[in-house]
């Protein structure tokens, strides 16, 4: 790893990409969703197939096939082989009439012998890949002939480089930490005297299949990271699930080979996005691109970016926003250095500084191209860089040279006008004054404030919160309270925001997509009034458990930060906290921040430490400081860790990896709609 770990990591996405490209030639590929956005951020999505050679690129489905002059076929799978990704490869090649079939799955051969059952996923002596050439054996049945040609091979693809100092899993996307409800899951199926008493009695073993698979895929992924940082790391961990990941880590057979020869060091850090979800869902981030990211429409197939309407740098006529005939833009441009630059001042300054930067990237392009751009001072709205997009209209070399940048300058424009940049005010208004009131009065008399703003369809205006705001707004009061008094006063209050909800509930007209999926009905008219309580029963639950989150926590057990007489309540992040915690100038052994030891020297390490003077592994012992939010992180958080690492520390390198970018509408989805303990891995 020469120079900066972030480059040396994103060299490693595009290398192996390039080991997909390298067969692409004369083949018909076929890409999963999840490897698909890993190549949209890391080598400009199909593009870059078609350009080494491909004849064609289609979507991972048992719907599509090859021509009848394709003979050659790549698939690139996020996924183990098994169940259906390989029922839709069997579909696809019966389908064909391919000759040749190579097969690039993003997960290592030691997860395919763990899902067949062999004891801890154990490589066999001698690198045999049983499991890999048992299906190349299957690839050849399928295409009929025993002589044709079927390679397996297992590719790295887990990473998308959103920025250069930010890595998303998208396969990982809806890996969420568990909550109290999934251990009550999990005791429900153990005998009364196996029951664990809370969850940090958790361990890898006691995890449903799913996720072992699940948790082992993702830790596989990070080694292969690791290899080509060629880094020796210390795991750490805050929260019931990263603990299990990092301890896994930890003791992982492949990653133990790789430390004994690793040249550099780094300290990684594993947190449950569960025990500070008020970053998640606030909106206080003042961060052009989490507004973007928050309210243009999701790009399809995709989690971490969004549809750009291109429709103004064309000559079609058209006031609907829902016209499909011109292909969208989108955020990632990988092989548009401009765009590239402005992207990443997108992420890291705030709104106001970002939209000048916005406008400033503008003129340039205009001026590089002799248009006739006259430029105006003072504050940038979006009509101002509408009448400046509209030169580059007519002009096809412009249009061309700059088109990366036209599609951020257009999400700007897009973002600023949109009728939910101008809700997201009076969001932070209700956030600030919530902070003021929690610290005034008790929980109940906050739900009673929110109470007369709950609203029926009817009786909204475009002014008024949603049933989906209502439930971000609900997470951010439960998440920054922390534990609460149960009492009568608090089942009454929460009784009548409850009845509020249900009935607002029942007189949606249309339910989106995160109500459907939050009630389980695809439509208003299967929603009867007993569906819409139980679902809205069960939010309260997962909402009481949002409270307890930090309830084990010494150190971090609070994100909230009383008023006095001279200053004004406020929220403080969990991440800040656990930043300025792991470069406190005093260096006090870190009471939250578990290290997860790989075997019996630091165990014996540990064990000694009580008696004689041997130091403990410290999150701020190394040069490269990487971080792994379990469940999400927002813009604004990645920002704010680089902010606090180069001020208190410049010389630490740091990166950011998550499942997934947030916004504050996925919470609701991940909390409430998603099922931690067996997510679908398709087997």
């Amino acid at each position: 790893m020469s120079g900066c770990p972030a480059a040396a990591a994103l060299a490693a996405c595009r290398q192996a990409w390039e080991q997909v490209l390298a067969k692409a030639k004369r083949a018909v590929v076929f890409v999963d969703a999840a490897c698909a956005e890993s190549l949209h951020w890391a080598g400009g999505g199909a593009g870059g197939l078609l350009e080494a050679g491909a004849l064609n690129v289609k979507e991972f489905s048992s719907f599509e096939a090859g021509a009848a002059g394709q003979p050659k076929a790549v698939f690139v799978v996020s996924s183990l082989l098994k169940g259906r990704a390989v029922d839709i490869i069997r579909d696809i090649v019966s389908l064909s009439r391919f000759q040749y079939c190579v097969v690039f799955t993003a997960v290592s051969h030691a997860v395919h012998l763990l899902a067949h059952g062999a004891p801890g996923g154990a490589e066999p002596e001698g690198g045999s890949q049983a499991v890999f050439e048992q299906f190349e054996e299957k690839l050849c049945q399928w295409m009929g002939n025993m002589n044709y040609t079927a390679e397996v091979r297992h590719v790295p693809l887990l990473l998308a480089p959103v920025s250069p100092h930010l890595f998303v899993t998208p396969a990982f996307a809806s890996l969420f930490p568990v909550t109290p409800q999934d251990l009550a899951r999990i005791n429900a199926s153990r005998p009364e005297k196996k029951k664990f008493g809370s969850l940090n009695d958790l361990d890898f073993s006691s995890l449903p299949p799913e996720l072992q698979l699940q948790i082992r895929t993702l830790v596989s992924g990070l080694n292969s990271l690791f290899e080509c940082l060629n880094v020796r790391e210390e795991c750490f961990a805050i929260g019931t699930l990263s603990k299990i990941i990092a301890g896994d880590l930890a003791n992982y057979s492949q990653a133990k080979n790789r430390r004994k020869t690793a040249q550099n060091r780094a300290s990684v850090i594993f947190i449950d996005r569960t025990l500070d979800l008020t970053g998640a869902v606030g909106h206080h981030g003042d961060s052009l691109a989490e507004k973007i990211l928050s309210v243009l429409p999701r790009l399809p197939g995709h989690t971490n970016d969004v549809m750009v309407n291109m429709v103004e740098l064309t000559a079609l006529q058209t006031k609907d926003e829902t016209c499909n005939i011109i292909a969208p833009g989108c955020l990632a441009q990988p092989n548009d250095p401009a765009a590239k630059a402005l992207w990443e001042s997108l992420m890291n300054l705030r709104q106001k500084e970002a939209v000048m930067e916005v406008r400033r990237h503008l003129v340039e392009a205009a001026s590089r191209e002799n248009l006739p751009i006259k430029m105006s001072m003072g504050r940038v709205t979006p009509e101002q860089l509408s009448l400046y997009i509209k030169l580059f209209k007519n002009n096809s070399k412009a249009l061309r040279n700059h088109c990366g940048l036209l599609q951020l300058v257009l999400a700007t424009i897009q973002a600023l006008k949109h009728p939910q940049n101008a809700k997201w005010d009076s969001f932070l208004a209700f956030e600030r004054l919530l902070l003021q009131n929690i610290g005034e009065s008790e929980i109940p008399s906050v739900l009673n404030q929110l109470l007369p703003m709950i609203k029926s369809h009817n009786e909204r205006t475009a002014n008024d919160y949603a049933s989906e705001d209502f439930l971000v707004l609900l997470v951010y009061i439960y998440s920054v309270v922390g534990e609460i008094k149960a009492g009568k006063e608090l089942d009454k209050a929460e009784g009548e925001v409850k009845k509020a909800l249900v009935q607002t509930l029942c007189d949606e007209p249309e339910l989106s997509s995160l109500l459907q999926k939050i009630t389980g009905c695809e439509s208003s008219l299967q929603l009867t009034f007993q569906k819409a309580t139980v679902a809205v029963d069960n939010i309260f639950k997962s909402l009481r458990d949002v409270t307890r989150a930090r309830m084990h926590m010494k150190q971090f057990n609070s994100v909230y930060v009383p008023g006095s007489n001279t200053c004004q309540a406020t929220y403080k992040p969990l991440l800040k906290q656990v930043v300025e915690e792991i470069f406190n100038s005093d260096r006090p052994d870190p009471v939250d921040i578990e290290h997860l030891s790989a075997g019996l020297t630091d165990f014996l390490k540990t064990g000694f430490s009580m008696f004689m003077k041997v130091s403990r592994p410290h999150p701020s012992d190394h040069p490269l400081l990487i971080f792994y939010m379990v469940g999400g992180v927002t813009v604004s958080e990645v920002r704010m860790v680089r902010d606090l690492i180069s001020a208190h520390k410049p010389g630490i390198q740091v990166i950011v990896l998550s499942s997934t970018l947030l916004t504050p509408l996925n919470i609701p989805e991940l909390l409430f709609a998603t099922d931690h303990l067996q997510p679908d891995i398709g087997i």
